[in-house]
């Protein structure tokens, strides 16, 4: 699942971005392809739903985080 940070946040690294990940911060769905495009969700979401991975892009969108969990 491809994820976004939510309300305007971003990261400046990868341990950053995972640490508001298992922090239980909210990051938006941005796939097209999903149903849930544009909804916000978090790692207990995630886990609820068996999703397993996720790439979160950071540093103003230009890189990506790969988080398995």
């Amino acid at each position: 699942m491809k994820l976004v940070p939510a309300y305007g946040r971003d990261y400046k690294s990868a341990r950053d971005v995972k640490s508001a990940w298992l922090g239980e911060k909210d990051f938006m769905i941005q796939d097209f392809f999903s149903p849930y495009d544009g909804k916000v969700t978090n790692i207990t979401d995630c886990q609820r739903d068996g999703i397993r991975e996720v790439y979160i892009r950071y540093q103003r969108l230009t890189k990506v985080a790969r988080i398995k969990f």
